[in-house]
């Protein structure tokens, strides 16, 4: 009789930041944990969003139990309506949570909100064979949550993005039901491992608080502040410091307009009606009574603080005497984006205040000693780092094995790897399921593939050579001219000798093709390619893709 088994399935948010999504089996039963999205880099262009590959879950969707949430922001939300619109499966989360699920489903009209379901941290669900439990954890968003998962072969805990934070603005750590879990029994925890390299503890959102505070009592003029429209803890901040210095709010772009909307109505944020004001108001208003709270931190194209930065914003214009304060860290690859921000606006004259050493952000993701008191607290049998490039599960890793957790307790997982756990082991099957990035461009979905953004990536660098070629039908002789036309290239110096010297070749080429055979279209262009890749490389050390256009001219006679 085959042994029953647990296999933990990452389908994305291993070797990478995003893309969050892990399937749970037991027993012919499936656990979806997060659905998120990752965001487009220089190295996809043309790209809107990636997700995961969940075609293993479509084509075993009868088996699917439910997908729970540990939290709302897009990293691990993204992608549900993706999913929703080929299964109906229910959503669980906390309140926030199903609550910006909800809205996310609506902006893409997608029909199922019959499908959340809201969970209260402490609650248990029974969802045979598993019982749910969601305990709350201290993040940068409302709602956060650990989800324990109890099995017949054990507890699992998914800590969901997390840190140990003791002066929180909004909810603290669920320490009690954390130290309960693990004197019960872990079989297994995966945990965050996103800041597995830093050193010590997170900075604490008081530590921000006072910061902000500061900089609001002391400057004068206009201040325009940027942070995540999710991060509520620290819109909440910059509500409180411009109450207290006597400063209307005017809140800029979508995002921020919308999550700050829904978090007055879910009681997350407290902004008194007569604090805000429209941004078409401001001139109304004197510079020293306005703050314009914007998204943008990440320097996103399409961003408030972006437009306003590179002057394309309709209402609000950079003027000498502002003071503009980006309240987060540029995650990784967005560095350039956000320098080049940062230089437009210094270029406008406003004064830029920013970067991690003027605590303007506190991390939501926990530090070395609270990964550490994580693992101290629950103590599981096994343990699986999770979120983050392999460097992060690496050090995350590192620090188990300094707590007491043998090492070869301990797994690293890569999206669509198999980690089965039974009574008596656990280890890697053969048996992998397709874990590969899904692209989304404009209305397509997985149209794109590798192949097509190599191609893409191979035109940004090298550009483009198009050579049209007339040749007899009968003898294959060059009738006139190559016409070579670039793109993004510039394939000669001089144009002459290369012309001269591609014409020789080719016509050499064309006549040992019809000696030996009416050579097909399709092979004249792939000999045509091969030459001129090869001359072409020789010449200028560079591969621009060759693309041959190539007419047959029948005779008169």
């Amino acid at each position: 009789m085959k042994q029953k088994e647990i296999s933990i399935i990452p389908l994305g948010g291993r070797e990478e930041i995003g893309n969050n999504m892990i399937l749970v089996e037991y027993n012919d039963q499936i656990l979806v944990l997060d659905c998120g999205v990752m965001f487009p880099t220089k190295q996809t262009p043309g790209v809107d969003l990636i997700i995961p590959n969940m075609s293993y879950l479509i084509e075993n969707q009868e088996r699917a139990k439910a997908a729970l949430i540990s939290h709302a922001h897009e990293d691990h939300i993204g992608s549900i309506p993706f999913l929703l619109q080929e299964i109906d499966l229910p959503i669980y989360g906390t309140k926030f949570t199903t609550k910006m699920i909800e809205k996310k489903l609506k902006d893409n009209h997608v029909d199922k909100t019959d499908q959340l379901q809201t969970i209260k941290p402490g609650h248990t669900i029974d969802l045979d064979p598993f019982q749910i439990e969601f305990i709350t954890l201290t993040h940068n968003i409302p709602g956060a949550a650990a989800i324990s998962i109890k099995t017949p072969l054990g507890t699992i805990l998914y800590t969901g993005d997390f840190k140990f934070d003791h002066s929180p603005i909004n909810e603290t750590t669920d320490f009690n039901s954390l130290t309960k879990l693990g004197a019960e029994g872990v079989l297994a925890l995966l945990s965050d491992s996103t800041n597995a390299e830093q050193q010590g503890y997170s900075l604490s959102e008081k530590a921000v608080q006072e910061t902000i505070n500061d900089i609001f009592s002391t400057v004068k003029g206009r201040i325009l502040i940027s942070t995540f429209s999710s991060q509520l803890d620290r819109i909440q901040q910059i509500i409180d410091a411009a109450t207290q210095t006597g400063r209307k709010i005017a809140l800029l772009g979508r995002s921020m307009h919308e999550n700050t909307k829904l978090a007055v109505k879910l009681d997350y944020l407290d902004l008194p009606e007569k604090q805000l004001i429209n941004s078409r108001e401001s001139s109304n208003f004197a510079d020293d009574e306005l703050v314009l709270l914007m998204t943008g931190s990440q320097g996103e194209p399409m961003a408030a603080l972006s437009r306003v930065a590179r002057k394309e914003h309709k209402q609000v214009k950079i003027k000498p005497g502002d003071t503009v304060i980006l309240s987060a860290t540029p995650i990784p690859g967005n560095e350039i984006a956000v320098g080049s921000t940062i230089n437009q606006l210094f270029a406008q004259g406003a004064k830029v205040i920013y970067g991690r050493d003027l605590s303007l952000h506190a991390s939501g993701h926990a530090y070395q000693e609270e990964l550490k008191m994580m693992l101290d607290l629950i103590r599981p049998e096994y343990f699986i780092p999770v979120h983050g490039e392999y460097r992060h599960l690496y050090h995350h890793a590192l620090l188990a094995q300094e707590v007491g957790i043998p090492n070869d307790q301990i797994f690293i997982t890569k999206n669509g790897s198999r980690l089965n756990i039974n009574s008596e082991e656990a280890y890697f099957s053969s048996d992998s399921v397709p874990a590969d990035r899904v692209y989304i461009e404009g209305g397509g979905v997985g149209d794109l593939d590798q192949k097509l953004l190599t191609e893409r990536n191979n035109l940004a660098e090298n550009g483009l050579m198009i050579i049209a070629l007339s040749i007899s039908e009968q003898s294959g002789e060059l009738l006139l001219d190559p016409k070579i036309t670039t793109k993004g290239f510039n394939y000669y110096q001089n144009s002459k000798k290369f012309l001269t010297e591609v014409k020789s070749q080719l016509k050499k080429i064309f006549k040992k093709a019809y000696q030996e055979d009416k050579t097909h279209l399709a092979t004249l262009k792939k000999k045509v390619r091969e030459f001129l890749s090869a001359y072409v490389y020789q010449q200028t050390k560079r591969s621009p893709i060759i693309l041959p256009l190539i007419m047959k001219v029948p005779s008169t006679n």
